[in-house]
Protein backbone atom coordinates (compact mmCIF):
# COMPACT_ATOMS: atom_id res chain seq x y z
CA UNK A 1 0.00 0.00 0.00
CA UNK A 2 1.31 3.43 -0.92
CA UNK A 3 1.27 5.72 2.47
CA UNK A 4 1.89 9.45 2.10
CA UNK A 5 3.11 11.25 5.18
CA UNK A 6 2.92 14.67 4.68
CA UNK A 7 2.69 17.71 7.25
CA UNK A 8 1.25 21.28 6.37
CA UNK A 9 2.09 24.79 7.49
CA UNK A 10 1.07 28.37 7.26
CA UNK A 11 3.79 30.56 5.81
CA UNK A 12 5.57 33.63 8.03
CA UNK A 13 7.11 35.47 4.38
CA UNK A 14 8.07 35.61 1.63
CA UNK A 15 11.59 34.76 1.57
CA UNK A 16 11.39 31.20 0.34
CA UNK A 17 10.07 32.99 -3.23
CA UNK A 18 13.78 33.84 -4.21
CA UNK A 19 14.53 29.94 -4.99
CA UNK A 20 11.45 28.69 -5.89
CA UNK A 21 10.54 27.29 -9.26
CA UNK A 22 6.64 26.91 -9.84
CA UNK A 23 4.42 24.80 -12.22
CA UNK A 24 0.60 25.83 -12.80
CA UNK A 25 -2.23 22.82 -11.11
CA UNK A 26 -5.91 22.62 -12.03
CA UNK A 27 -7.50 19.86 -9.88
CA UNK A 28 -11.04 18.81 -9.10
CA UNK A 29 -12.83 16.12 -6.72
CA UNK A 30 -15.29 13.59 -8.33
CA UNK A 31 -15.85 12.14 -4.90
CA UNK A 32 -15.30 13.21 -1.37
CA UNK A 33 -16.54 11.36 1.65
CA UNK A 34 -16.44 9.01 4.47
CA UNK A 35 -12.71 9.60 4.84
CA UNK A 36 -11.96 9.06 1.06
CA UNK A 37 -10.86 11.45 -1.98
CA UNK A 38 -11.01 10.80 -5.47
CA UNK A 39 -9.22 13.66 -7.27
CA UNK A 40 -8.60 14.75 -11.38
CA UNK A 41 -5.43 17.13 -11.55
CA UNK A 42 -3.77 18.52 -14.56
CA UNK A 43 0.12 20.04 -14.30
CA UNK A 44 0.75 21.83 -16.89
CA UNK A 45 0.71 18.98 -19.70
CA UNK A 46 -0.56 15.85 -17.81
CA UNK A 47 -2.94 14.79 -16.40
CA UNK A 48 -3.45 12.11 -12.36
CA UNK A 49 -6.25 10.30 -11.58
CA UNK A 50 -5.73 9.87 -7.52
CA UNK A 51 -7.42 8.08 -4.86
CA UNK A 52 -6.85 9.00 -0.96
CA UNK A 53 -7.71 7.26 2.14
CA UNK A 54 -8.93 9.06 5.41
CA UNK A 55 -5.93 10.87 6.98
CA UNK A 56 -4.66 9.09 10.23
CA UNK A 57 -2.52 11.86 11.71
CA UNK A 58 -0.16 12.85 9.22
CA UNK A 59 -0.67 9.54 7.03
CA UNK A 60 -2.99 8.49 4.57
CA UNK A 61 -2.95 5.92 1.61
CA UNK A 62 -2.55 7.73 -1.50
CA UNK A 63 -2.50 5.99 -5.72
CA UNK A 64 -1.81 8.04 -8.49
CA UNK A 65 -1.56 7.27 -11.64
CA UNK A 66 -0.74 9.19 -15.19
CA UNK A 67 -3.78 9.53 -17.64
CA UNK A 68 -4.15 11.14 -20.80
CA UNK A 69 -4.19 15.05 -20.50
CA UNK A 70 -7.69 14.96 -22.40
CA UNK A 71 -9.30 12.54 -20.19
CA UNK A 72 -8.50 14.87 -17.60
CA UNK A 73 -9.14 17.58 -18.64
CA UNK A 74 -13.01 16.24 -19.71
CA UNK A 75 -12.83 14.96 -16.37
CA UNK A 76 -12.13 18.23 -14.69
CA UNK A 77 -15.24 19.91 -16.91
CA UNK A 78 -17.57 17.09 -16.89
CA UNK A 79 -17.37 15.28 -13.46
CA UNK A 80 -16.05 17.60 -10.87
CA UNK A 81 -18.21 19.77 -8.95
CA UNK A 82 -16.62 23.35 -8.38
CA UNK A 83 -14.87 25.77 -7.68
CA UNK A 84 -11.55 24.02 -9.36
CA UNK A 85 -8.56 24.11 -7.02
CA UNK A 86 -6.26 26.70 -9.14
CA UNK A 87 -2.67 26.83 -7.63
CA UNK A 88 1.00 27.46 -8.73
CA UNK A 89 3.02 25.06 -6.67
CA UNK A 90 6.27 26.38 -5.66
CA UNK A 91 9.13 23.72 -5.36
CA UNK A 92 11.85 24.80 -2.48
CA UNK A 93 14.78 23.13 -1.30
CA UNK A 94 15.73 23.53 2.13
CA UNK A 95 18.01 21.53 4.50
CA UNK A 96 17.98 18.52 2.48
CA UNK A 97 14.26 18.30 2.09
CA UNK A 98 11.89 19.54 -0.41
CA UNK A 99 9.28 21.58 0.53
CA UNK A 100 5.97 22.56 -2.13
CA UNK A 101 4.64 25.39 -1.41
CA UNK A 102 1.16 26.29 -2.68
CA UNK A 103 0.17 29.74 -3.74
CA UNK A 104 -3.84 28.99 -4.41
CA UNK A 105 -5.61 31.24 -6.73
CA UNK A 106 -9.16 31.84 -8.05
CA UNK A 107 -11.70 31.61 -4.87
CA UNK A 108 -8.61 30.40 -2.94
CA UNK A 109 -6.65 33.50 -3.69
CA UNK A 110 -4.38 34.53 -1.10
CA UNK A 111 -3.82 31.32 0.36
CA UNK A 112 -0.24 30.13 0.92
CA UNK A 113 0.76 26.84 2.25
CA UNK A 114 3.49 24.54 2.65
CA UNK A 115 3.86 20.92 2.84
CA UNK A 116 6.80 18.42 3.21
CA UNK A 117 6.85 14.35 2.45
CA UNK A 118 8.51 12.81 5.24
CA UNK A 119 9.26 8.84 5.63
CA UNK A 120 7.64 8.31 9.43
CA UNK A 121 5.44 10.54 11.14
CA UNK A 122 8.73 11.32 13.51
CA UNK A 123 11.01 12.42 11.21
CA UNK A 124 12.70 15.00 12.59
CA UNK A 125 13.21 18.28 9.86
CA UNK A 126 14.69 21.15 9.97
CA UNK A 127 12.39 24.53 9.83
CA UNK A 128 12.96 27.25 6.91
CA UNK A 129 12.89 30.56 8.85
CA UNK A 130 9.92 31.41 6.52
CA UNK A 131 7.83 27.90 8.00
CA UNK A 132 4.75 29.49 10.61
CA UNK A 133 2.12 27.81 12.08
CA UNK A 134 1.25 23.72 11.34
CA UNK A 135 -2.21 23.00 10.26
CA UNK A 136 -1.72 19.31 9.33
CA UNK A 137 -4.81 18.72 11.52
CA UNK A 138 -7.11 21.24 10.39
CA UNK A 139 -9.33 20.29 7.21
CA UNK A 140 -9.97 23.52 6.46
CA UNK A 141 -6.93 23.62 4.40
CA UNK A 142 -7.10 19.98 2.99
CA UNK A 143 -7.90 21.14 -1.39
CA UNK A 144 -10.75 19.12 -0.88
CA UNK A 145 -12.26 21.07 1.79
CA UNK A 146 -11.06 24.37 -0.32
CA UNK A 147 -13.68 23.11 -2.90
CA UNK A 148 -16.74 23.25 -0.46
CA UNK A 149 -15.59 26.63 1.79
CA UNK A 150 -13.11 28.14 -0.28
CA UNK A 151 -10.54 30.37 1.58
CA UNK A 152 -12.15 33.75 -0.14
CA UNK A 153 -14.82 33.00 2.01
CA UNK A 154 -14.01 32.42 5.65
CA UNK A 155 -13.99 35.14 8.27
CA UNK A 156 -10.88 36.96 8.71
Amino acid sequence: MAIEIERKFLLRDDSWRKSARGRHYRQGYIMTGRGVTVRVRTVEDAGFLTIKGKSRGAARAEYEYPIPLADAREMLETLCSGPLIEKTRYLVEYGGFTWEIDEFAGENQGLLVAEIELSSEEQDFPRPPWLGREVTGDSRYFNASLVQNPYGKWKK
